[in-house]
């Protein structure tokens, strides 16, 4: 007998309602109700043909919201840090750094002196 266990212990969603966790459930619920306040609302004024469609892309985004997630975030904290970084942009500036002084400065970081293998051999005596 075996049993299937999720890789990832910290991402396991229960599912409650048709395969759907609570909060798919709850937005899917949302995006309903705004599809039938639209349809009743506007079904007078326009086609049924154009109020479908604008059912549809009224109820789009809600129901998208229960589903989504990118780098592990939800919809709305996905939505906070873009507004926060359109409204505050950090200004980038470029230092040019000479990467070949950086990484070959025989001196750079290194207060050892240097020995030779003659001067090991005169240090001991050995000759």
């Amino acid at each position: 007998m075996s049993e299937k266990i999720n890789q990832e212990i910290l991402e396991y969603e229960e599912t409650i309602f048709w395969g759907l966790t609570m909060r798919q459930f709850l937005f899917s619920a949302i995006a309903v109700a705004v599809a039938v306040l639209i349809y009743f609302g506007l079904k007078n004024m326009l086609g049924t043909e154009v109020v479908s469609w604008v059912c549809v892309l009224a109820a789009f985004p809600f129901a998208a919201m229960g589903f989504f997630k990118y780098h592990g975030l939800r919809a709305e904290q996905f939505a906070l840090i873009a507004i926060r970084q359109m409204a505050m942009p950090k200004e980038l500036a470029f230092v040019p750094v000479d990467t070949e002084e950086v990484l070959w400065d025989p001196n750079e970081g290194f207060d050892v002196e240097v020995n030779t293998l003659d001067q090991d051999l005169e240090d001991a005596d050995i000759r």
